[in-house]
């Protein structure tokens, strides 16, 4: 699982926009060159607080991104580099997938 965030809960009111995908299989170095690519990008957006990804061995995963607002999380939904992505995932590296958005109304971590 990646982590990018120092392990405490995020701030409710926060926006957690949840990305559940199956991979195709293909091209499986473009596809990890572009998830750290995107990782990195995210990272460096207005209102970006975290990211927490894992995959099963079938090729079904879950990434969260954590964002500040809901309009922090659109802004990254229409960023230009971020769309050029989504379009050769669609085409490339995903089966399917699936987008939720939620407000983070409380958290807790431990350690």
């Amino acid at each position: 699982m990646a982590d990018t965030h120092d392990n405490a809960p995020f701030p409710a009111g926060s926006v957690a926009v949840i990305f559940t995908a199956m991979r195709s299989g293909n091209d499986e170095p473009g596809y990890q060159a572009a998830a750290a690519k995107m990782a990195e990008l995210a990272s460096r957006q207005p209102g970006y607080l975290g990211l927490e990804s894992a995959r099963g061995a079938d090729g079904l995963g879950v990434t969260v991104s954590y964002w500040a607002s809901d309009d922090a999380a659109r802004q990254w939904r229409d960023h230009a580099g971020h769309a050029a992505i989504r379009e050769q995932g669609r085409a490339i590296w995903y089966d399917s997938y699936r987008l939720h958005v939620a407000r983070i109304e409380r958290g807790y971590s431990w350690p």
